[in-house]
């Protein structure tokens, strides 16, 4: 079985694909011994769009993670629980990488966006590890 230090380390480091849906959802796969594999994924719960272009849109994500046959892609576990959830901002008219913040200095996402404490998979992958861990014994 694959030491938690390593479950951890593959969490973090496998690169996040898109998934092709109308919804945006980014996942990882993580195979692992056994016909196993570890997906660890976010997907858009909401979103808020003003009509004003001058005012910002907060989309909101929430992470999951699931443990699959890797042969017959058969849910083994899952958490989809949405315990863990981010949020991002932006301007309408803004590019991909301006950010609210950027564009009105005295806003700050975190303002916005007051329960996004799990922006990075760094947050929570001790968290998805220890819960694999368990589906894995």
């Amino acid at each position: 079985m694959i030491e938690k230090n390593k479950l951890v380390d593959l969490i973090e480091k496998t690169d996040l694909e898109r998934v092709q849906s109308e919804k945006d959802i980014w996942e990882k796969h993580i195979f692992l011994e056994d016909n196993k594999v570890l997906i660890v994924g976010y997907e858009e719960e909401e979103k808020f769009t003003k009509q004003d272009p001058e005012e910002e849109t907060v989309n909101t994500f929430y992470w999951y993670w699931e443990l699959r046959n890797s042969q017959t892609w058969e849910v083994l576990f899952e958490n989809h629980e949405n315990d863990y959830s981010f949020c991002e901002s932006q301007l309408e008219d803004s590019g991909d990488n301006d950010q609210v913040e950027d564009i009105v200095g005295d806003i700050d996402e975190s303002d916005i966006c007051t329960w996004s404490d799990h922006d990075w998979i760094e947050d929570i992958s001790e968290t998805i590890a220890r819960e694999v861990m368990k589906w894995l014994e």
